[in-house]
């Protein structure tokens, strides 16, 4: 292999490590300071501040005529900025979007996108803009000595490092920007407020971040959207630099409908929409009907949500919709901008004001100083000028005999070369008298506007009380009232799917073979529907659609369905094996539909049970949950539903005539077990077969039993109860001949 390592004269080398670290570091610090995060001064980033300075030189201002984007843009990246063009106007269009920027930098004239849709903007040769009223602010002082400036990219130009900035711009507008292992979230703020806060800052250097809250209570974005956090977190945002804020869409209600007014900072109503829609798609929002967007020029937010019926809770379904939708939002804030040293940090509130007023100090000085001059400049040519109309003959001679008048005159008056120079530029018709009026006039002005300019420099009071007036008067110019309203609100919570969904009622139906469905009403006839080839009715369970549905097997397991997911009763349903994975050889024999907190009655034919609340039967599990333990060779009793625990009887018959009725209360109350023993039969005959439990029912105060025996029954109230009423696990007594072969029991409707 040969040696390639080759020697070059005058060429540095140095470790490919070495080298790769100081060019990541070069590029990040590049992406840091000249492209991503924003200045204190002037709140601009590079090519937000070249797009401005090169309008200002196009002199598109609010004044002029719009003029073609296109052409903007071609200036900016031909003389300022080198990157892609699409980039350019990109930033430039976000700068005339009323709905992006709290107040708008750029006046756009044609399709420059809109709230649900900000990148559907038209191309720039279709687009027109120049420059709002409010960066005037930005750019009114730029002729005035007040920044430095610099070569553009290729050296043939000059452009501001900075705009001087009569305004806080960093905070009014914000921004976000994303650079190399930092990043910046700045919101904005009301233009009064900050002014406000600008002030009490410069009149007291000593005002804490807690004082300037009173001004500043928070953000305030282009749209009229609630803030909900919570004072206190906005406070320790300022405090810190960082943190989160919430932002909650503003509802009203209208003819029973809900209508959305305004909608969080950058969030599509579009999109509001498609998000609810899809919930009831889902079937998971039934409570409502109908959405419309009726969004328009006079209400640029206008969603219309209507509910299913006037018994719908709107807070619930808008607190739900709150949770679950853009309808609230989360916002970073991370005030990282690049301070008046040149570094970018994470700032709070007062060091950012802070900042600002230093550089607005150095701005207004500058701005003075540099008018000084001028003013002392001119004097010192009017005091020549002056000379001369007092001599203009002599002057006159001067200059008509004199081979070098200019030495000759700065001799003989004591003149200096430039008060020369400007006598020597006089026009023949300057040298009228009332000329000289005018400049003795304009001497005796500027020399009252140097002693105060003077002052001012001289006096610290004076310049704050200057830069306070300033702020005040662009204020009162630029300013309005607050848009984004701070409301605490609590946290917006989902509704679980049993709120969600309407109670209607619903009977649900079992068959045999283990297939259900759900019909509306308590009216229906189970036993009247039509069952596939084979199959017939098995049990029923009238409830509510906004319930869960649980069903009771031959192996004691519970299974829960939400009643809303349940075929229609017009079809035949649909297997319960499908949903669910029973044990092999089990069958569904009962279906129960009730509240969580209802209780219930559990029993095998084996004459035992228990009570237990309905929620102990829910599971989310395919095998079903089990919650009644078999004796070998017994089966579940249908359950029966308590009224109340404490005044219920419950009766059990068994298979041979024999009927017991007790307190409810004597059985215990159970999440899962075999339970106590409900009616006395003697081991062996249960074992053998001869006789079982056929049915339980809880019997409320006032209510009626019916036991049947085939096709006759005998209905008794709790008086005739009273024969049969003994302790639990007696035997109990005969039921008369000729319903002694009971083959059902059940509540009296």
């Amino acid at each position: 292999m040969s040696d390639i390592s080759v020697s070059f004269p005058g060429h540095e080398q140095i470790p490919l490590r070495e080298y790769a670290e100081k060019a990541y570091l070069d590029y990040s610090m590049y992406v840091v300071l000249d492209r991503a995060l924003p200045f204190v001064g002037d709140g601009l980033k590079p090519v937000q501040r070249r797009i401005v300075f090169a309008m200002s030189e196009l002199g598109l201002s609010a004044q002029s005529k719009h003029k073609k984007s296109a052409r903007t843009i071609g200036d900016v990246i031909g003389k300022y900025h080198p990157h892609g063009d699409s980039a350019s106007y990109e930033a430039m269009v976000l700068m005339a979007q009323p709905f992006s920027y709290r107040y708008p930098l750029v006046d756009g004239q044609g399709n420059f996108g809109s709230p649900d849709d900000p990148k559907s903007f038209a191309a720039m040769r279709y687009t027109e803009s120049r420059l709002t009223a409010y960066s005037k602010s930005l750019l009114q002082e730029l002729a005035q000595g007040t920044v430095d400036w610099q070569p553009n990219f290729d050296g043939t130009l000059k452009e501001p490092t900075m705009l001087p900035a009569r305004l806080p711009n960093v905070l009014l507008n914000g921004t976000m920007g994303i650079a190399v292992g930092m990043s910046t979230d700045i919101p904005p703020h009301n233009l009064n407020e900050v002014v406000s806060a600008c002030i009490r800052l410069l009149e007291n250097s000593r005002t804490t971040v807690d004082e300037l809250c009173e001004h500043i209570p928070g953000p305030d974005y282009p749209t009229e959207a609630e803030i909900i956090t919570p004072n206190e977190d906005i406070r320790k945002i300022y405090a810190t630099g960082n943190g989160g804020l919430r932002m909650r869409a503003i509802y009203e209600k209208e003819n029973g409908d809900v209508i959305v007014t305004a909608l969080p900072h950058q969030v599509s109503g579009a999109k509001i929409l498609e998000q609810i829609a899809a919930q009831m798609r889902a079937k998971k929002l039934p409570m409502v009907e109908d959405l419309r967007d009726e969004s328009d020029h006079e209400n640029p937010t206008r969603l219309v949500i209507v509910p299913r019926s006037n018994r719908v809770n709107i807070e619930q379904l808008m607190n739900h919709l709150f949770a679950t939708t853009d309808m609230e939002r989360t916002y970073r804030v991370n005030l990282n901008v690049i301070g008046i040293n040149g570094k970018p940090g994470v700032r709070n509130l007062k060091q950012i004001l802070s900042e600002w007023l230093q550089f607005r100090l150095q701005t207004v000085t500058r701005r003075l100083e540099f008018r000084l001059d001028q003013v002392v400049d001119r004097l010192h040519i009017l005091e020549g000028l002056l000379v001369a109309y007092l001599n203009i003959d002599e002057v006159i001679h001067i200059i008509r005999t004199e081979d070098e008048p200019k030495q000759v005159m700065m001799q003989r008056f004591e003149l200096t070369g430039t008060q020369a120079d400007a006598i020597l530029d006089l026009k023949l018709r300057y040298l009228a008298k009332l000329e000289e009026f005018k400049l003795q006039g304009e001497r005796d002005a500027l020399d009252e506007e140097r002693q105060k300019l003077e002052l001012v420099l001289g006096s610290k009071q004076r310049m704050k009380t200057l830069i306070k007036k300033e702020l005040l008067a662009d204020a009162e110019r630029y300013g309005d009232a607050r848009r984004s309203p701070i409301v605490a609100r609590d946290n917006a919570q989902p509704l679980n799917e049993a709120d969600l969904l309407t109670s209607e009622p619903v009977t649900i139906i079992l068959s045999q073979s283990g297939w259900v469905r759900a019909a509306k009403g308590h009216e229906i006839d189970p036993e009247s529907l039509n069952y596939r080839s084979g199959d017939e009715f098995q049990h029923a369970a009238r409830g509510r659609s906004n319930q869960l549905a649980v069903f009771l097997d031959s192996s004691g397991r519970a299974y829960s369905l939400s009643a809303h997911n349940l075929p229609s009763a017009r079809s035949l349903g649909e297997p319960l094996t499908k949903p669910f994975s029973p044990p092999e050889g089990s069958r569904f024999l009962s279906v129960i539909a009730a509240d969580p907190s209802d209780k219930i009655v559990l029993a095998s034919n084996y004459g035992y049970g228990f009570v237990t609340a309905t929620e102990n039967l829910y599971g989310k599990v395919k095998a079903g949950k089990r919650v009644l333990t078999l004796p070998p060779g017994s089966i579940p009793l249908s359950p029966a539903l308590v009224s109340d625990y404490e005044t219920d009887l419950i009766a059990c018959v068994t298979s041979g005539g024999h009927l017991l009725v007790y307190p409810l209360s004597e059985l215990p109350e159970l999440a899962k077990g075999k339970g106590n023993k409900l009616i006395n039969i003697p081991p062996k005959i249960v074992k053998a077969g001869e006789e079982w439990v056929v049915g339980i029912a809880v019997l409320p105060v006032g209510g009626e039993i019916l036991v049947w025996a085939g096709a006759r029954y005998l209905r008794m109230s709790a008086k005739d109860l009273e024969h049969y009423t003994a302790e639990r696990a007696k035997r109990g007594r005969k039921l008369p001949r000729g319903f002694q072969r009971v083959t059902a029991i059940e509540l009296a409707e």
